[in-house]
């Protein structure tokens, strides 16, 4: 048996600060894509400036796959609250930085340390709201942090393609708001007791054959999602896009994703959790078709709408199903897989993409890669049929 604890509602301020805190969490690499074809020409001269140019944006999400399960360990260990403090004043540090150097390997070097950063907020914020709710309520402000962190893209990607039109340089100040949600998370933010760790029975158990599902599907269709921030630019440059337009188009699909993510809790309600996953998977499918055939810039805007409703969905229905799975005193070390996985299928976007891409072009990556999601899930709606009608 699991011996309950109380647990106290947190005030309003501890609430909007992890919620603040869950804004600088998805989109954060992201925040420099409408500088990347600038960053280009800056850097034409040095040895596949192409590559590593988009490394900038990607190396971040790779750290933060790489480093979360260590943060998830901290998370257990140290306790949230620490770990949320630290990681926002390195998160304001290393973000800035990029903002001062010239060389293109040592720009790269702190985003790798933003990397780091980001996992650990995003693991603090995902432990502490499921330390603090439990059930419907959990369901209820996991919805909320999604909900937020798309907003995040709303309001900083357009920000950062006006800041792009100064200079490729300027958007790295957007950072900086990582450390007035420091500043909060002192005053605000308390660790609450969690549940007593249960019997040893849990232990040497806990990535289970369905938790690492949910890990797999989290890369891939993060892998997917990401093709917006680090493709689009260049399919919306084709068509006469500058970095304003570009920064509003791709903050469309963040819009529409912290839609759905706020009526996630009334459709987890409704739905099973396969069926919620299938249409996430086949929303996002939809979506990218419709920007692979489009061939303008409004309908790359649809289909960017389209498809971040169905991660307005997936990433809360995915963090639910891994909350109710894990023993409490290991939540930490098993939502920062989630955490790893999102962000390992955000630097896995461009390699996995890129030869398809030279094989048939940027649009006709999105119509195929739209056909396999919506295949995909139909498919496995159909195998869960047939596996239920299965005496």
């Amino acid at each position: 048996m699991t011996a309950q604890v109380d647990r106290t509602t947190p005030g309003g301020l501890a609430r909007g600060t992890i919620l603040g805190a869950a804004a600088l969490t998805i989109m954060a690499a992201a925040i420099i894509a409408p500088s990347l074809p600038e960053m280009s020409t800056v850097y034409a001269a040095s040895p596949s400036a192409d590559l590593l140019v988009r490394l900038a944006l990607t190396v971040t999400s790779l750290m933060i796959a790489v480093s979360a399960p260590v943060s998830g360990v901290v998370a257990d260990r140290v306790g949230r609250r620490p770990l949320l403090v630290f990681s926002l004043a390195a998160y304001a540090v290393c973000g800035t930085a990029g903002y001062f150097v010239d060389d293109l390997y040592l720009l790269l070097a702190t985003r790798a340390l933003l990397g780091i950063a980001v996992g650990g907020v995003m693991t603090a914020v995902t432990a502490t709201i499921t330390d603090w709710f439990d059930g419907p309520r959990r369901a209820s402000f996991l919805g909320l942090q999604q909900a937020f962190a798309s907003l995040g893209g709303v309001v900083f990607l357009p920000l950062a393609g006006v800041l792009a039109t100064v200079s490729w340089r300027t958007p790295f100040w957007i950072y900086a708001v990582a450390a007035v949600v420091a500043l909060f998370a002192v005053c605000t933010v308390r660790d609450v007791p969690r549940d007593a760790p249960t019997a040893s029975a849990h232990r040497g158990r806990t990535m289970t054959g369905p938790i690492l599902g949910v890990y797999a599907l989290a890369i891939v269709a993060t892998l997917v999602f990401y093709m917006a921030p680090t493709q689009l630019p260049f399919l919306l440059g084709g068509f006469g896009a500058g970095p304003v337009v570009v920064g509003a188009v791709i903050a469309g699909s963040t819009l529409t994703s912290a839609l759905g993510a706020l009526a996630f809790p009334a459709v987890r309600r409704r739905l099973t959790t396969t069926v919620v996953t299938a249409t996430s998977i086949a929303l996002l499918g939809a979506g990218w078709l419709l920007i692979g055939v489009s061939g303008t810039v409004a309908g790359v805007a649809a289909g960017l709408l389209v498809g971040g409703a169905g991660v307005g969905f997936a990433v809360p229905n995915l963090t639910l199903m891994l909350s109710e799975q894990a023993p409490p005193d290991r939540r930490g070390r098993v939502l920062s897989g989630l955490v790893a996985g999102i962000f390992l299928g955000q630097f896995l976007s461009p390699p996995v993409v890129q030869p398809l891409i030279r094989t048939v072009g940027v649009a006709a990556t999105f119509t195929w890669t739209g056909i396999a999601l919506t295949v995909g899930a139909a498919v496995a709606v159909a195998a869960t049929r047939i596996r239920k009608e299965t005496p």
